[in-house]
């Protein structure tokens, strides 16, 4: 599906990532670029419409489906990192980045499939990462929530499949952002990043490998933990 002509909304969309999808959607001649974020005055671009969207919010959610009716792609990219280990952090945290990461964008794609059902199926883009394949021992409840965004995109695609909705999940390293300001390694351009996501709507790939780490890790899912875990540490220098 072509995006050029069709509408799209974005989540998180008033910096980082989100703002990189706004740019190429408008790149690729969308016809409506729907900017959400939860204070919409962060949101710079021209030229779009802003949403007032807090995705653990069922209120806010439920006013963005029936205000963006029209929607053809949907970007689930709103997203927190809170650095919590799952045995010794604080549970609070951890609901956070489940409630974020997690069911946020379960509730966005149960609020927004009726409406791409309506409009001829259109696609899904569900921005993930590598840690959903793997964690280190300050990331836990980032890598859960993440893993869980992973296993809701697969779900998504089979349960949709029915109505034409197309659902890519995308996974990447670090991107440079301000989430992974200060961590050292090679990092992915946000636009390089949307582009390759948009890229993937429009010719069907249901799922993205956005960089190198992503497909390094990827290639070692089959192994045996110990030695996949040696492989990825070896890798990150510890």
């Amino acid at each position: 599906m072509n995006v050029e002509g069709r509408n799209i909304l974005i989540t998180g969309a008033n910096r980082g990532i989100g703002a990189a999808f706004v740019e190429d959607a408008k790149r690729r001649g969308a016809a409506t670029i729907y900017a959400a974020a939860r204070d919409i005055d962060s949101i710079t671009a021209t030229g779009v419409e802003r949403i007032r969207l807090d995705v653990t919010d069922p209120a806010q959610i439920a006013a963005a489906a029936s205000a963006a009716a029209d929607v053809h792609v949907l970007v689930n990219n709103a997203g927190i990192s809170t650095s919590t280990p799952l045995t010794t952090g604080d549970e609070e945290a951890i609901r956070r980045e489940m409630d974020t990461n997690f069911y946020g964008p379960l509730r966005m794609i149960r609020a927004f499939a009726p409406a791409l059902a309506r409009n001829g199926g259109g696609a899904i883009v569900n921005v993930v990462s590598a840690l959903s394949w793997f964690t280190t021992p300050m990331s836990g409840a980032y890598s859960a929530s993440k893993a869980a965004a992973w296993s809701l995109a697969d779900s998504a695609r089979l349960e949709l499949a029915a109505q034409g909705t197309h659902v890519v999940a995308v996974h990447m390293g670090l991107v440079d952002t301000d989430m992974s300001d200060g961590i050292p390694g090679p990092k992915v351009a946000p636009i390089d990043l949307a582009s390759a996501a948009l890229d993937a709507v429009e010719s069907g790939a249901q799922e993205v490998l956005a960089d190198d780490w992503a497909a390094f890790i990827k290639a070692g899912l089959d192994l045996d933990p110990a030695e996949r875990y040696g492989r990825i540490f070896a890798a990150l220098g510890g």
